[in-house]
This record gives C-alpha cells, sequence and structure tokens, in this order.
C-alpha cells in the first residue's frame, strides 16, 4: 500500500511552493582528513559505498507521486524506475588555494540550489581541492525526506566507527510497520479515535486544549519586527563558528543550566551585536528564537520523515551585561520545563494536520510566519567519537538549517568529537554583514569564558571562519562523553 506524506512532512513542499525565497532542504558538509597512505576517494568509490548501504534508506530510491501538494489527498512515495544513484552525486573541486575562504563560498552557493522534485530528494558532491589533502562529502536532502536529528542519525549508516573499511555486518532492518494514518480512511480512523479519546479520557483532553490556550494566549507569540524579517531572496551565503565543546561544559558547570542553554545564550549574544552594529532599537522584550524539538522514541531513530514540534524562547538580545544575559536564559528554560508548550504545540500540529490538503498550506503557514518567530536554532548532537569514511578521519561537521520565507538568518550548532560548530546559514542580500554576527558569537563565548574562570581564546579567522580553541585540545578521538542538552 502506498506510503502517503505526512502533513507534517508536506509542510516544507508547501512552504517552498507558496515562496521562491524559501530553500526547505537541510544538509552539511563533513570534512574529511587525507585517506592514510593511499588516494582519496573518487566519485566511483562513492557511488559503490551507496550501492552497499543504500538498502538501509528505502526512501532514498523513491520519489514523490506529484512534484506539488493540494488538491483532495497528500502525494504518496513510490519507488522510481529509473533511479540510479549517479543521478544524484557529482564531483567539484574547490578553486585554489582550497582554504576556509573557498570552501565557505563554495558552501553558500551549494545550498542557494533546490533540489528536483520530479526524483528522489537528496543530493550528494564529492568535493576536493581542500587544502592540506583534505576533501569532503556535502550533501542536501528535502526536510520532507527527513529532519536535522534523523539526518545525522543517517550518518551512522554511511560512516565507519572504524577507520578500517567494513561492509555492512548484517542485512539491513524491515521497515517499521507503521500505520498509514494520512490517507483519507486513515484520517476518518484517526478522527474517531480522537473523539473516542475524548470520551474515554477527558482529563487528557482538558490538559491538551488548555496548553493549546497557554500557547495561544498567554505565551506572547508575537515576534519583534527587526531587519532579520524582510523579503528575502534565493541566495545563501555561509559562516561557521567553531568552539571545544569541553569549553562549553566548563560554562555550564559553572553558570549552571544545560549545553543547549550555552548554545542559545551564545546566539543571542552574537544577534544582540549585530542588531547593534545596524543601529536598530534592540527589542526589550528579547527576538523570539523558534527551537524544533526531538519527539523521537528510540526505536524510530532511523526513520525518515519529520518528528519535530517547535518550541519558542525568547533571546534576551536588549540585555548587556552577558551574566545577567545567561541568567535570562536560564530562566527562560525554566519557564519551558513545565512541557505545555510542547504540549500545546503539538496539539496545534494535530488540529492542523486534519485539515484537507488544499487549505493544510494556508494553516501549516500561519504556524510558521514571521509574526511567531524571528529566526530558527538548532542544537544536534552528532557522535561524540570520530568517525571515518574510506579509512579517513571525519575531522568536522558544517550543518546547515533552512530558511522560511522573510527569515534571514537560521543557526544550527552540531557537537561532534569534541566540538561544537556554529553553521549560520543567511540570505546574501540581506546579510552582508555575516561576519558580525560570527564574530559576536565568539565575543560571546569569551565573556562566558571568563565569568566561568577560564582564560578566554579565541581566533579570528579567514572571513565566513571564526574559532576558539585552546593551545592544546583533546584529541578528537578521546573518550569524551555525551553532554546533557
Amino acid at each position: 500500500m502506498p506510503e502517503h506524506l505526512s502533513p507534517l512532512d508536506a509542510m516544507f513542499l508547501e512552504f517552498e511552493q507558496a515562496d521562491e525565497s524559501a530553500h526547505m532542504h537541510i544538509g552539511a558538509v563533513s570534512v574529511f582528513d587525507p585517506v592514510p597512505g593511499g588516494r582519496n576517494p573518487t566519485l566511483a568509490d562513492l557511488c559503490e559505498r551507496l550501492e552497499e548501504r543504500l538498502a538501509w534508506l528505502p526512501r532514498f530510491r523513491q520519489r514523490l507521486s506529484s512534484a506539488r501538494t493540494g488538491g483532495i489527498s497528500w502525494p504518496t512515495w513510490e519507488s522510481d524506475p529509473n533511479f540510479d544513484v549517479r543521478d544524484h552525486l557529482r564531483h567539484a573541486t574547490l578553486p585554489a588555494p582550497g582554504g576556509e575562504d573557498e570552501l565557505i563560498e563554495w558552501i553558500g552557493d551549494f545550498y542557494s540550489h533546490r533540489l528536483d522534485r520530479s526524483r528522489p530528494l537528496w543530493e550528494t558532491v564529492l568535493l576536493d581541492g581542500l587544502a592540506g589533502g583534505r576533501w569532503a562529502l556535502a550533501s542536501k536532502s528535502h526536510h520532507c525526506l527527513n529532519d536535522g536529528v534523523s539526518s545525522v542519525d543517517l550518518g551512522y549508516v554511511v560512516l565507519d566507527a572504524e577507520p578500517s573499511l567494513r561492509r555492512p555486518a548484517q542485512a539491513p532492518p524491515a521497515p517499521p510497520q507503521v500505520e498509514d494514518a494520512w490517507s483519507t480512511p486513515g484520517l476518518l480512523l484517526r478522527g474517531a479515535r480522537a473523539g473516542l479519546s475524548a470520551a474515554t479520557h477527558p482529563r487528557t483532553v482538558l490538559a491538551r486544549t488548555r496548553a493549546v490556550v497557554e500557547t495561544l494566549v498567554k505565551d506572547e507569540l508575537v515576534a519583534p519586527a527587526t531587519s532579520l524579517n524582510q523579503p528575502i531572496g534565493g541566495t545563501r551565503r555561509y559562516a561557521a563558528v567553531r568552539v571545544p565543546l569541553e569549553e562549553l561544559q566548563a560554562i555550564k558547570s559553572e553558570l549552571g543550566g544545560t549545553i543547549n542553554d550555552v548554545v542559545l545564550a551564545l546566539s543571542a549574544g552574537g544577534l544582540r551585536r549585530l542588531l547593534l552594529s545596524r543601529g536598530e532599537a534592540l527589542p526589550v522584550e528579547g527576538l523570539r528564537g523558534q527551537i524544533p524539538v526531538n519527539v523521537r522514541s528510540a526505536s524510530e531513530q532511523l526513520a525518515l520523515g519529520n518528528r519535530v514540534v517547535s518550541l519558542f524562547v525568547h533571546l534576551p538580545v536588549a540585555e548587556s551585561d552577558p551574566l545577567r544575559r545567561y541568567q535570562q536564559m536560564l530562566s527562560e528554560a525554566e519557564h519551558r520545563k513545565d512541557g505545555k508548550q510542547a504540549l500545546g504545540a503539538k496539539t496545534l500540529m494535530d488540529i492542523t494536520s486534519l485539515a484537507p490538503p488544499a487549505l493544510h498550506a494556508v494553516l501549516a503557514r500561519s504556524l510558521f510566519d514571521v509574526r511567531l518567530f524571528n529566526l530558527t536554532i538548532t542544537n544536534v548532537r552528532a557522535s561524540p567519537k570520530s568517525l571515518y569514511a574510506f579509512g579517513a578521519r571525519l575531522r568536522e561537521v558544517l550543518p546547515l538549517v533552512p530558511l522560511l520565507a522573510r527569515h534571514a538568518v537560521g543557526i544550527a550548532a552540531v557537537s561532534y568529537a569534541g566540538e561544537m560548530v556554529f553553521g549560520i546559514n543567511a540570505d546574501r542580500a540581506t546579510v552582508p554583514d555575516l561576519d558580525v554576527l560570527a564574530d559576536g558569537i565568539v565575543e560571546s563565548f569569551a565573556e562566558l569564558e571568563a565569568l566561568a574562570g577560564r582564560t578566554p581564546i579565541w581566533n579570528r579567522g579567514p572571513a565566513g571562519h571564526r574559532s576558539a580553541r585552546r593551545p592544546t585540545p583533546v584529541a578528537p578521538s578521546a573518550g569524551i562523553t555525551r553532554p546533557e542538552l
């Protein structure tokens, strides 16, 4: 039986249909060290590797039955009879000297182009010519195919835990048996179950209803007007900020909170500097950030599709004192711990999903409008230990979060092998000063290091690259504990 696109997955197609400036692909650029004692992989090597392992990812061989949503039913996922893995792979070489400037510029251009909806919705580029003999895999997949959490999990399928190249030791797992609740009969069954739940579990229904009311009425779902929210184009620019994970752990141990609180505080500091440099009045209530929250169960870690809800947090950009700004961030986190906003957000999404496809797009866009939030900030944990491909160590992951219409900046943070990378995606035309935001994040990091009793050390690198590293960092292959998020 064909599997229908879920309403949540369909939203990301609808966003692109509504505005040409929205590119709803996610992805990352994985940078590798040279292959020890041998040549770096070729496109033929990559084709062979993916052919071996695509059985783990059946949807990567599927396309949508219709390139557009709407009408009375959702598109279905169907096998592409003309699928050829080579159609989704290509080779590129950075211009000399292949340094940080060239890489960052290439990344911005790569993510400026949409995926072809008539084919399976993913693409990977084997990128060579990086300085020092390094090479990279740049990937993008449509957000309707998977979310940022599952895309990181997929790395465990295509990468190796050890330097020696090994074929998969076991057959791919059978796809989970999930009821197709998005077809017309499925929606009727879902509505019947909702009615039955209301009759048999009135307290649960009441709690969910109150959560919706709190989200709509008490949570001030109005974002301030700033230069971050104006009409944008379809061309992107990119920046990366790198900080040692052990330093973030030291900050949260000394000042309280979690790694996620530190990430949000650093983002708030960087955004404050950007708005100040533009001469804007800083919103007293703070910017509103949309934070995707993973709701996957442990059994769904390799399941494709989206399993996220959105929470909204206030980023205290008007506070000049870094300690008070951090404390306000912690207070904001405490306010969210009751879980009511997550429950309310999920309920709103469930209610929206009951609308027919013809009306769903209008309702869905209302949940991601600039009136609700100024930017998206994600924080994803990858592997705490080094991973490998073709025997080469994965040095770093440069992540990407997509930009919705009239959202000029997005921040994606990924922790991998002892380092946190902030990948900043921005509209090229309206954010020519992206380096100010990147510098502001590192400056905020140095402030928090000082408050935590650490010696601030940061390095201003080439354009698009900011890093904060200790003179003798811990080897990435060392046993680094997984941080609390």
